[in-house]
């Protein structure tokens, strides 16, 4: 199957892209640096010679700021979507946040937007949901502890290894459209929980300090807003093994 990987070079796009390489599909990354297949999503430029002869779409995009993420993943998923429906495209693959409509701020704002204007396009589609990627808990913590303080909201988490997720990701695609798909991380963990075990892999000594989230964000977080019990698949990696084997790679 010829599949086109939209945001192929981030992290997650990286793996799903080497996984269903692995199983004998040929891939296509797009991206805006891409030498064979340069799109622009926020303009839809080169999107119909990068999805001719495609089978499906994955979009992986992404964006660093609320105002950027509504132009590439709002404005570049219509874009996306009509080109996919000029070129036949029988399968549209979005990546999403478990809990991103329970969050009402910026970037959950803009996903849950994504999520409508998928499931009103014209293309056939999935969603693939997943909860925070151990990646960037653990990106966001080594940023923090440069300074020796890790703040810690009051929040749970329940992060989940990008590979596992990639793994489903490769399997939706491959099985044709199936509406929305969750997987979650194996264990629900407090910011605080999640920050000891960070600070014991890494033998950093930053010190814990606990930040207050006020209003309804915060009320959400601490309601385990971006943590689920029922889900389709739940990955098996916890944070502290997934650590521990990066720390010996």
């Amino acid at each position: 199957m010829r599949i086109a990987v939209a945001g192929g070079t981030g992290t997650l796009g990286s793996l799903v892209c080497a996984e269903l390489g692995r199983r004998g599909h040929e891939i296509r990354v797009l991206s805006r640096r891409s030498p064979d297949y340069p799109v622009d999503l926020t303009s839809g430029r080169g999107l119909d010679k990068a999805l001719d002869g495609c089978a499906a779409v994955i979009d992986a995009s992404n964006a660093s700021s609320p105002k950027r993420a509504a132009q590439v993943l709002v404005d570049g998923s219509r874009h996306l979507l009509a080109a996919g429906q000029r070129a036949g495209i029988g399968h549209h693959v979005c990546i999403s946040i478990v809990g991103c409509e329970r969050l009402p701020v910026g970037y959950y704002r803009v996903k849950t937007e994504q999520e409508q204007v998928v499931e009103s396009g014209p293309v056939p589609w999935s969603i693939v949901r997943a909860t925070q990627f151990h990646e960037l808990a653990a990106t966001a913590l080594g940023a923090a502890g440069r300074y020796h303080v890790l703040p810690v909201p009051r929040m749970t988490l329940q992060t989940v290894a990008a590979a596992e997720v990639a793994r489903l990701v490769a399997d939706v695609t491959q099985s044709g459209p199936r509406g929305r798909v969750q997987i979650t991380g194996p264990q629900i963990l407090t910011a605080r929980q999640l920050a000891t075990t960070w600070r014991s892999g890494t033998g950093t000594r930053a010190v814990l300090l606990l930040v207050p989230l006020p209003g309804k964000v915060g009320r959400a977080l601490r309601d385990g807003a971006l943590t689920s019990t029922d889900t389709d698949e739940r990955g098996v990696v916890p944070f502290a093994d997934w650590l521990e084997a990066r720390q010996h790679q």
